[in-house]
């Protein structure tokens, strides 16, 4: 997954504003206690950030 995919999808999850302000403060233990932004500086793949804010989030299956 690139990160262009990644944005538009958490952007039609939360919407375009929101999206980056939860990206920024929401803390996930499935990304070892690290925010989405944090897990991408730290090298991060797109698709295992994605599966934790899908899980994050209980998004339904049709979005995973």
């Amino acid at each position: 997954m690139r990160h262009t995919e990644f944005w538009a999808r958490m952007d039609a999850v939360l919407g375009p504003q929101y999206s980056r302000t939860w990206a920024h403060e929401h803390v996930m233990a499935e990304l070892d206690e690290r925010t989405v932004e944090q897990a991408f500086a730290d090298g991060e793949d797109a698709k295992r950030i994605w599966r934790a804010v899908w899980t994050s989030l209980e998004l339904p299956p049709r979005d995973r």
